[in-house]
């Protein structure tokens, strides 16, 4: 396979922000951006990628085992973003498609400062405040008294590379006590950031906020949903910066109509894009973010660089790093990770 075209599929930043990396794969092949619906189905969006054999993917579409089945040499699947649930990777390498991912690092200190940033403005109510001086009514500021971070106990869902950092961010910045939950690190793990390893029930008990920072996976779809929210302190506040599948939206706007949540801070939803008729939209305790949470310029340039050389690689028969899905008939080696 010698010529090259690249499919640049739902995202909305990947070149637009830094151009040099569309230059350095516009000197490997043709380079197109395409859209899709998100929930575009998987022969239709074979069909609508026909002729592109490498495509650098957002978290929407869905690369299902109907994509695979009609779409054969398919180079690789690059993700622009550590996450890969939206790719079934067992079709994947069934169809010798290498499947790679930025590495968590790059985006870690981004996430989690929008993590924290989102919730610091729900909590201060600082977008209302703006728009009230915005609209000319600056002697309105009685009405925005907000609740502080400093010394609150802070449940964190998740400490791995994002959770990890808001552990050490909301410790020792805001002097929190830090419970988290994470049934796949151990306690010692947890610790050394500075926070307690607690079951679930406990975090969900004893929180005044919780930051969800796991990633998606079968035991922790819908995580936060009608019986667990329950279990919360009234007036806890959230934030979400990791999967919008983590939370039951009808228990949350449920929840945000009684008060039992005090407020919602999110980068993330299960459907994406949200619109303004999106439920939570209707909430003044609501801070919705369009997953702008690794959007920062430091961030977008270490992930597009990765894409690129994900796609220099390929095309030299080799193994890029990160790869999830590794095994491909069109690697001069097959390397396992």
């Amino acid at each position: 396979m010698t010529k090259y075209k690249i499919g640049i599929v739902n995202s909305s930043s990947f070149g637009k922000v830094f151009p040099k990396h569309l230059e350095r794969l516009e000197k490997i092949g043709q380079v197109q951006h395409i859209n899709v619906d998100s929930e575009i189905g998987g022969k239709e969006l074979a069909e609508t990628l026909q002729g592109i054999n490498i495509v650098i993917a957002s978290v929407t579409p869905f690369f299902t085992e109907e994509f695979f089945q009609h779409k054969d040499e398919l180079l690789m699947i690059s993700r622009h973003g550590i996450g890969f649930n939206n790719i079934d990777l067992a079709a994947a390498k069934k169809h010798d498609t290498v499947v790679t991912i930025i590495p968590a690092l790059v985006e870690r200190d981004a996430v989690a400062e929008n993590n924290v940033t989102n919730l610091l403005a729900l909590m201060r109510q600082t977008v209302q405040a703006h728009n009230r001086v915005a609209d000319n009514r600056w002697e309105d500021r009685a009405s925005f008294v907000g609740h502080t971070l400093f010394n609150k106990t802070v449940g964190v869902v998740g400490v791995g590379n994002t959770g990890s950092c808001v552990v050490e961010t909301i410790r020792n910045g805001f002097r929190c006590e830090v419970l988290a939950y994470d049934p796949y690190k151990s306690a010692l793990h947890i610790e050394s950031y500075g926070a307690k390893k607690v079951e679930f029930d406990q975090l969900l008990e004893q929180s005044d906020v919780i930051c969800l920072c796991a990633s998606l996976n079968d035991g922790n779809y819908h995580i936060i949903n009608e019986e667990t929210i329950a279990k919360m302190k009234e007036s806890v506040y959230i934030s979400n910066s990791a999967r919008g599948a983590l939370i039951e939206e009808a228990a949350m706007v449920a929840g945000l109509k009684s008060g039992k949540i005090g407020g919602l801070a999110t980068d993330v939803l299960e459907e994406e894009p949200g619109r303004s008729d999106h439920p939570y939209l209707k909430f003044e305790n609501v801070i919705m973010t369009p997953h702008t949470s690794a959007y920062t310029m430091e961030c977008l340039e270490s992930m597009g660089e990765k894409c690129v050389e994900d796609v220099e690689a390929i095309i030299a028969g080799q193994l890029p790093e990160r790869a999830v899905q590794a095994e491909s008939k069109y690697l001069k080696t097959n390397v396992l990770v």
